[in-house]
């Protein structure tokens, strides 16, 4: 086991495992958003999906659509491309538009 992860560490430049690590490392913020009983909800229904939305119920899929939203994942692929953008991005583009009250 730890030969075929050398040997795939050795496959993947650097670069691109420091990459992936800086992906991770703002995930876990995002998923940190989360108590610890929404994560575990989150993960079940998940699991219950098997991958096909229609297998969870009407209550269920806006369950899970408000625990997402938590996590916020416009946030997360905003600073996920600033993160990784030769330039500035405009603030829209990272949190998206300013919301209206």
């Amino acid at each position: 086991m730890a030969s075929k992860l050398v040997a795939t560490a050795k496959l993947i430049p650097l670069a691109r495992l420091v990459a992936a690590a800086q992906i991770l490392m703002l995930a876990r913020r995002h998923w940190h958003r989360l108590e610890p009983a929404e994560r575990q909800r989150l993960i079940v229904l998940v699991r219950q999906t098997h991958g096909r939305p229609r297998n969870l119920s009407g209550s269920e899929r806006l369950e899970l659509a408000r625990l997402i939203a938590k996590a916020d994942p416009r946030m997360f692929a905003g600073l996920v491309a600033q993160r990784f953008s030769p330039v500035r991005l405009p603030g829209r583009v990272v949190r998206g538009p300013r919301r209206r009250a």
